[in-house]
Parts: structure tokens; sequence; C-alpha cells
């Protein structure tokens, strides 16, 4: 590359647009020496760059502590969530993640804070990458009959049977579940503590959203493509005024018509 005091500031921009964060990174200083402020701002822009990859791959980090600490006693853990306890209508969706130790997956967090895109982007990736992936669904009608609690532990244990490979531990979100010879253990929040089940969370979230796009179709007044089956304005009028879809759960909308 030329003298940086030889190019225009257009010509910069293009040149760093070009080079990876690494190569980037190393012309800070070079960057920063120039006397122009508009090159300047360019290396401060690569610094707040470069402090957001490390912020990241700080917490990936410490996503993998639970794993890691379960790991030096036996080898195979899987993280399991679910997705869909309180919408009016549509299933309970569950999944069980096994991840490799060595799974890169940046950007991974509770399926509530990841965008819709990127949620598409983690799912590929965690199918491409996991060792294992389980789903365990359960229908608005097992729902209705057994409540929202029951119906949710037995759409896990669906989803750690669907596994190929036998996890010899859990790690579950907020829940432990009984008659599974299985050691486990329930963590609060822990889709935003544990890479494993963040992963459940992605995985339980995209296929559920998937079921209620394809239930949008048959059922396109009631805005399941943008509410997915929750409570909203939009939802509540529909119910009210064309009345319930089979896929509803009597148990929930029992105070709504």
């Amino acid at each position: 590359m030329k003298a940086i005091s030889s190019l225009t500031v257009k010509q910069v921009k293009n040149k760093v647009a070009q080079l990876s964060l690494d190569e980037a990174q190393q012309m800070i200083m070079i960057l920063e020496a120039d006397d122009r402020k508009s090159i300047n701002r360019i290396a401060n822009k690569i610094k707040k760059e470069v402090a957001a990859v490390k912020k990241e791959e700080n917490r990936i980090k410490k996503l993998w502590a639970y794993e890691k600490e379960i790991t030096e006693n036996c080898s195979i853990v899987a993280g399991i969530d679910e997705v869909g306890r309180g919408p009016l209508a549509g299933p309970v969706v569950c999944a069980a993640v096994i991840l490799p130790k060595d799974a890169e997956l940046i950007g991974i967090d509770d399926s509530k804070k990841v965008k819709r895109e990127d949620r598409e982007r983690l799912f590929k990736a965690i199918e491409e990458k996991a060792i294992a992936v389980g789903i365990g669904i359960c229908d608005e009608k097992i729902i209705d009959d057994i409540n929202i609690l029951e119906a949710t532990k037995l759409g896990m244990k669906k989803a750690i049977e669907d596994l190929d490979s036998k996890p010899e531990f859990l790690l579950i979100d907020a829940l432990t579940l009984d008659d599974i010879p299985i050691r486990q253990k329930g963590i609060i929040k822990g889709d935003s503590k544990s890479i494993s089940i963040a992963a459940a969370s992605i995985v339980a979230k995209v296929t559920r959203d998937r079921i209620m796009y394809a239930y949008n179709e048959k059922y396109p007044e009631y805005g399941f493509l943008t509410n997915v089956g929750y409570g909203t304005k939009e939802h509540r009028e529909a119910l009210k005024a064309i009345g319930p879809t089979p896929i509803h759960r009597k148990s929930f909308i029992k105070n709504l018509i």
C-alpha cells in the first residue's frame, strides 16, 4: 500500500474495507499518526470494531463455563430449552443440542435476544456443527390435556429421546426432569448462561416459528406470520371476531372468547 499521506480519504476507506479486521488493526497507529481528522476517525472505527469482537469472544467464553466444568467428569453434555409456553395457539417446541468442544457460534444467545435473520444463520450453523440435535413437540391438544408445564417437560423428554447420541449430563433452562436416569442441572435464565442451552433455544425458536409461518398460510386472519401465536392485539381481535382455530389452546383462550 502507498503511504497513507499520499492517499485520499476515500482511497484509505476503500483500502481498509478490503482488509481483514486483524490486518486493519495493524494499521491503527499509522492512521492515528495522520494529520487528517477523517483518517483518525477511521482508526477509531477499527478500534471499536476490535473491541466489539473481543467483547463478543469474552461473552462466548463465559457461555462455555458450565459445559467446561461438567466435561471434566463426562464428555457428552446436552443443552435443553423450549419455546412456546406463552402463546395462545400452536405447539410448545423443545430442543436438545450436544455441541463439540470446539464449536464456534459467534452471536449465539437466548433466542429472544437474537434477530430473525441471525437466528436462521445460527440455526444452520448449529445443524452443521452439533454432534446431535433433538426436537420434541407437544401440540395444543396435549397442552390442554396435561397443562403447559407438563407438556413442556414431555417435549423436553421427547427431544432427549430424539438425539442420535446419548448425553451423560443435561443442562436445562429453568427446569429439571423426573424419570430421566441422566444427571442434570436446571439453570435459571440458562439460555443466557450456557452455550448448549442457547443453541437449543435457537433451534426450538426457529423450528416453532416455521410451524407457525405454515399455519399463517391456512389461518391468515390471526397474524401468525408476525405474532407466531402470541396474544397480540391483532390476534385477540381476530379471536373475538372470528373465533378460535383448531390450533388454539382452549385452556389459554377460555376468558377471551
